[in-house]
């Protein structure tokens, strides 16, 4: 099942606003512990889900499928976000 434009384009403008997010993170004294900011980026990746899946259209199957795409790209970028977090801590 492919998606619908509508919500291909929601996860288009979920993922561009949750990497300005990311990118807008500065790395600075005092330091999060990293398990801290997990739960800092999933609770980030929580509140995008929740804000974009009352927008999705379609049947149900649509909206679970394009929920669930959304979530594996937030995921993805936010795996990133914290792999340059890490080597930050790394670096102190």
């Amino acid at each position: 099942m492919a998606l619908l434009q509508t919500n291909k384009d929601l996860i288009a403008t979920g993922m561009k606003e949750f990497n300005i997010l990311l990118n807008q993170q500065v790395f600075s004294a005092p330091v999060v512990p990293e398990e801290d900011m997990v739960t800092v980026v999933n609770d980030w990746v929580n509140f995008y889900i929740s804000y974009y899946r009352k927008q999705m259209v379609g049947e149900q199957q649509e909206q679970d499928k394009a929920v669930q795409e959304l979530r594996q790209e937030l995921n993805t970028l936010s795996a990133s976000f914290l792999d340059k977090y890490r080597n930050f801590l790394k670096s102190l």
